[in-house]
């Protein structure tokens, strides 16, 4: 549920009444959370010809089941482009049971004078008792022209696909494989929305009485009507996220509820999404939960749960889940995640008093690192009945993006709709962009190979694009770099929108500072000093609509690093396997994104053998290296996992090798086997300027024997020439 739409007063009320949850179990402390937003309008609309660039801030505020009135304290700030504060509003405004607006009219000047031309920020604060929120969005002051963006060639989307590709066969399905744009990246991009409920939990509900939270599973539309509502209004995917504490058919605590048909309900919403996905092909629809409350907690996405998850328990002590999962336990609940291969997304999250692990707030573990791959940057109103993609009433979410990446969190940003009303993904442009490599068949395996590769953006405008590369590296990778780092905000539009505003910004994983902007050009070329650093870019379009990168995190070294320095070549394609297989010849299911072991960097790597019967599995890419070049390295990152305990008898091998383009052994570089087995990625280099004008394969042959296992992993591999 959206944080800025929680369950109503009214919602509530209906609930009691209806008897479906009882006073003794209602949750009231689960949904008591206060509530500000900021509508500020990108453009003047002109009508008053004296001042125009007048228009109206409204800020709106609410606290569901308020018991008592209390004071709100608000502050709205005008900031210019060059970060100074010309323009500031406060106040007090009571509220008790019910939503309260507060218009202010502005004239379009700063204490009488005319204000430059530029993009400004409105900039809200909001404060009662403990709570505190903030809101910001750009406005456009004068005339603003369009922002000189690099030259770029839109990538493919499942639309452009379909017109031109042939379809191709996976799994039983007929499948659009996408085509490339010239001179673009290896990849298509899926819009869709990852965040809604049907009438497993408390969505669904009709859109002519739809007013708010339906009473848990008491509404007509289900997942598949979901899903098919979705995929005519066009988006690629939708997800089902229904809310894990209502599967008993409550709010609060049902305790006469019957554990099996709870989990019943739950594999039923799997297989809706698997059948629905078998029937229709090009659209993916996706079952999980939203795990948690929102009060003391904080809801959070899981994508890929193959079990329901829960902390409640009927009359009999009978937990009604699958696992038990404690409430508000965030660092026991990642940990769980990353053990199962699950992924999830912070939902609405705010700065403070949610995701608490040791009484902080969007506190970092490892764990969590490993399985929180994004954060909701902005959602439209949960209980929006609009479906014409009109819906003013959203909130961003940045500020606590920001500081789950300051705290470490490799999290990418997504743009999603909260839906409880039957208008799934229509309420408004914005969607969650993923990139999936070239001719891959949209599944759930795919999707969820390309979150965990953190290949996502998010928009509010479902017609725009924004990649960040940052030395040839893609949004969402990990990589170490010696010398410059050329940042590049990619954007295209096919509606013909334009850019008013471009921002890098810059961060420091684990430092919990603050992010700050790096630049306003979409073009950046710095040399970060020593240490990790996050990176990404935030455009705003001449309409004012919004998109966001995902970071890219960069280790700078002191000289040395893997990055391809100024005149350098590096040969090998895909050397961190994040598109798959293109580039590389490997056998059955060695180039994989399975959970069972981790990458060295993002979520694909090679992983050969470790069956513990006796298996060959080969890995090559040919490649050609300059008659000119002056050196030649190889280097790849190598983890050696084995259940052998010999510390003499190597049984299990891997070859590292070059062999010529008819596959003849020219050199054997290194033999490992189970004597090398570790616990980390150790980097292996080699010198391969002897084969200077030469095409050769770079070729990797693991044997195994045939009692115990020992699996190669390889990852990152590099061949550099100068």
């Amino acid at each position: 549920m959206n944080k800025s739409q929680t369950l109503s007063r009214l919602a509530f009320i209906m609930l009691l009444s209806a008897g479906v949850i009882g006073a003794a179990h209602a949750s009231k402390a689960d949904h008591h959370e206060f509530e500000a937003t900021l509508h500020a309008p990108f453009a003047a609309d002109g009508a008053d010809q004296d001042r125009p660039e007048a228009r109206t801030f409204k800020l709106g505020f609410d606290f569901p089941l308020l018991e008592r009135e209390q004071d709100v304290k608000w502050r709205l700030e005008l900031v210019s482009p060059d970060g100074v504060v010309v323009q500031q509003w406060q106040g007090v405004q009571r509220i008790a049971g019910k939503p309260v607006d507060v218009s202010i009219a502005w004239d379009g000047r700063a204490d009488g004078l005319i204000l430059t031309d530029g993009v400004y920020v409105a900039r809200m604060q909001a404060v009662t008792g403990d709570d505190t929120v903030e809101q910001s969005w750009d406005i456009s002051v004068g005339r603003n022209p369009a922002q000189s963006m690099p030259a770029f060639k839109a990538l493919p989307t499942s639309a452009t696909s379909a017109a031109s590709a042939k379809p191709a066969r996976a799994n039983g399905r007929v499948v659009q494989g996408a085509v490339a744009a010239t001179g673009s990246l290896p990849y298509t991009v899926y819009l869709g929305n990852l965040h809604s409920q049907t009438n497993h939990s408390d969505g669904g509900g009709a859109l002519g009485s739809c007013t708010g939270a339906q009473a848990p599973q008491s509404a007509a539309l289900g997942p598949a009507d979901a899903y098919q509502y979705a995929m005519n209004k066009g988006l690629d995917f939708l997800m089902a996220s229904e809310h894990n504490h209502m599967y008993d058919g409550s709010d609060g605590t049902n305790a006469s509820a019957d554990p099996a048909a709870a989990k019943a309900l739950f594999q039923s919403g799997l297989a809706a999404a698997a059948n629905f996905n078998s029937a229709h092909a090009g659209f993916l629809g996706m079952y999980g939960l939203e795990w948690g409350v929102i009060n003391n907690g904080g809801h959070m996405n899981i994508f890929n749960t193959t079990e329901l998850l829960g902390w409640e328990s009927n009359s009999s002590g009978q937990l009604i889940a699958d696992t038990l999962t404690a409430k508000g336990d965030y660092a026991g609940l990642y940990t769980l995640m990353r053990q199962r291969g699950y992924v999830g997304q912070f939902n609405h999250p705010e700065s403070s008093g949610q995701f608490q692990v040791n009484g902080t707030a969007l506190g970092y573990t490892a764990d969590g690192d490993q399985a929180m791959a994004l954060c909701e940057v902005l959602n439209t109103s949960a209980f929006s009945t609009n479906t014409s993609e009109a819906e003013t009433g959203r909130s961003t979410y940045e500020g606590a993006c920001n500081k789950a990446l300051e705290a470490g969190y490799h999290v990418a940003f997504s743009s999603d709709q909260d839906n409880h009303c039957a208008n799934w993904g229509a309420s408004y442009t914005n969607r969650t962009g993923v990139l999936l490599p070239n001719g891959t068949p949209l599944t759930t395996a795919s999707m969820i190979a390309a979150i965990k590769a953190r290949r996502v953006f998010a928009t509010m405008d479902k017609t725009s694009q924004l990649i960040l590369t940052a030395n040839g590296h893609v949004m969402g990778e990990r990589f170490t770099n010696s010398g410059p780092l050329n940042l590049v905000a990619n954007f295209a539009s096919s509606n013909g929108k334009t850019v008013s505003s471009v921002k890098m910004y810059e961060g420091v994983p684990g430092r919990n500072g603050t992010v700050t902007q790096l630049s306003a050009t979409a073009s950046t070329t710095i040399t970060p000093a020593v240490g990790e650093h996050f990176y990404y870019a935030k455009i705003t379009q001449n309409d004012g609509n919004i998109l966001w990168s995902a970071p890219v995190w960069v280790t700078q070294d002191s000289g040395g690093g893997t990055t391809t320095p100024p005149a350098a070549t590096q040969l090998i394609a895909n050397g961190g396997f994040e598109s798959g297989a293109s580039s590389w010849s490997a056998t059955s299911g060695v180039i994989t994104s399975d959970a069972g072991e981790a990458a060295h960097g993002g979520s694909y790597k090679a992983w050969l053998n470790g069956y513990g019967s006796a298996h060959t599995d080969t890995l090559y890419q040919s490649v050609t290296i300059p008659a000119a070049a002056t050196s030649a390295n190889l280097s790849f990152w190598l983890k050696v996992v084995s259940s052998e305990t010999t510390t003499t008898n190597a049984y299990d091998t891997l070859k590292v090798q070059v062999r010529s383009s008819a596959n003849a052994v020219l050199a054997t570089l290194a033999t490992y086997s189970n004597l090398n087995k570790g616990s980390t990625y150790v980097q292996k280099s080699f010198d391969l300027s002897a084969y200077k004008g030469q095409t050769v394969r770079i070729y990797f042959e693991g044997v195994e024997g045939s009692t115990v296992s020992t699996a190669f992993l390889v990852d990152d591999v590099s061949l550099i020439a100068q």
